[in-house]
């Protein structure tokens, strides 16, 4: 396609994509500010104020508010985020950051995580003010920065220094959830009705330092080996919460199989089946190991970095197991610690996202899920906002959708983007 042929929320996205927002984690990023002024530029074409919040240099978070119709009724946020985590270019089949679209998929860093969701809420709002129309509701669209380090710099502050941003509101729409995933050959939605907590823990692990060719019991590398060994291999038991039985429930429904095997289950629903099975359960990953400094001095110290994710309400329980796994030569020191959400699968708001997917794919089920990851919403939620994942895309059976989250080769079709505009657009103009 020439960039003229190009829909304009595939246009939208790839130039997000192509500003690099690359988050590390720990204060170190390459900062959201040109996103953010994109963003903001944008609004501002269609005749909406944007407000600007940049506690930390260049985290910058946008903010503009949307008159609806009928402003009795509660806002409701829309939201998104502007960082990525990072890419290492070299594992990458194309750049990571190019903006590239071809074989009918736009490619690159935020594609799928989250830049994509950010052009559909950008242009769904562009398709109503464009037509001169006004959504039903009062929109606060904001634009975090941030949200791959936990919103420590960015949604966090935003809440607790710009509350006045959400005056009003009760509910809010962000990422991951209303995508399609194919169970048995058939297509169901999966709507994002709750979070596991999130807690980064780092391992320490202190020893004596010494010539790398001694004789050595008291290494810190080898007691930080084994402690991350031990976390990597623990199996965490099944514990369902409600979503997860509705879940099951109407996987069963679907398949005609027994509820008694979650794994199993899950494992109808193809490419979605790992993600799936991490909502049953605990999960403890390392994912960064930090020691030595010359290849013939043993450290004095050794430290790991291990994301765990636990269903709400059972962080305390899962820490005090963490110590006993890795036990008393180790320190756990919590570097992030955020709370877990669930809400029930009902009410006004569920019905007209169910509602609006079913008017652009008409016959096909949705289903709640628990979202075994974090968003924005969990700093929402402490301002007595509600929060739930839809930013719908209809997939190819085919496509590991939810492997790419934080992966290599992150793409999403063209084709998806549009009707995820379309199905956003219709639910702003209705709900």
């Amino acid at each position: 396609m020439s960039d003229a042929e190009l829909p304009e929320v595939v246009r939208v996205a790839r130039d997000l994509i192509r500003i690099d927002t690359s988050n590390f984690g720990g204060g170190r990023a390459e900062g959201e500010r040109e996103a953010a002024e994109y963003v903001g530029a944008y609004l501002e074409s269609l005749g909406l104020t944007p407000e600007y919040y940049e506690p930390i240099p260049r985290r910058t978070n946008v903010m503009a508010r949307v008159s609806g119709r009928d402003p009795s009724k509660p806002a409701l946020v829309v939201h998104g985020h502007l960082d990525v985590v990072p890419a290492m270019a070299e594992d990458w089949s194309v750049d990571p950051f190019a903006g590239e679209v071809r074989d009918g998929m736009l490619w690159g860093r935020g594609a799928v995580d989250m830049k994509n969701m950010d052009a559909m809420i950008l242009t769904s709002v562009a398709d109503i003010l464009r037509a001169g129309e006004q959504p039903e509701r009062d929109l606060v669209l904001v634009f975090f920065a941030d949200e791959e380090n936990g919103g420590v710099e960015g949604s966090a502050l935003v809440v607790k220094e710009r509350p006045e941003w959400f005056a009003g509101a009760t509910e809010a729409i962000s990422e991951v959830g209303g995508y399609s995933i194919t169970v048995d050959d058939r297509r169901a939605y999966l709507l994002q009705v709750g979070e596991k907590a999130l807690i980064w823990i780092r391992l320490v692990a202190k020893g004596r330092a010494g010539h790398g060719s001694r004789l050595h019991d008291d290494n810190a590398v080898v007691k930080l080996a084994e402690a991350v060994a031990a976390i990597g291999r623990t199996r965490w038991p099944i514990r369902l919460t409600p979503t997860t039985e509705a879940l099951l429930r109407r996987l069963g429904d679907l398949t005609g199989r027994p509820v008694d095997d979650p794994d199993a289950l899950a494992a109808a629903s193809g490419p979605a089946e790992a993600f799936l099975r991490s909502t049953f359960r605990t999960t403890a990953n390392p994912t960064a190991l930090t020691a030595g400094y010359k290849h013939n001095v043993i450290p004095e110290r050794a430290e790991a970095l291990i994301d765990v994710r636990v269903l709400p309400g059972t962080e305390d329980e899962v820490l005090a197991e963490l110590e006993r796994i890795v036990g008393d030569d180790i320190v756990i020191e919590t570097v992030v610690r955020d709370i877990g959400m669930e809400t029930p699968f009902e009410g006004a708001l569920v019905d007209a996202m169910v509602q609006s997917l079913g008017r652009h794919d008409p016959g096909v089920p949705v289903i709640p899920y628990l979202l075994g990851a974090g968003t924005d919403n969990k700093a929402l939620s402490r301002i007595g906002i509600t929060g739930y994942g839809f930013a719908p895309l209809r997939l190819p059976a085919d496509l590991d959708f939810t492997g790419m989250f934080h992966g290599v080769d992150e793409r999403v079709p063209v084709e998806s983007l549009v009707f995820g505009q379309q199905v956003l657009t219709d639910l702003l103009r209705s709900y």
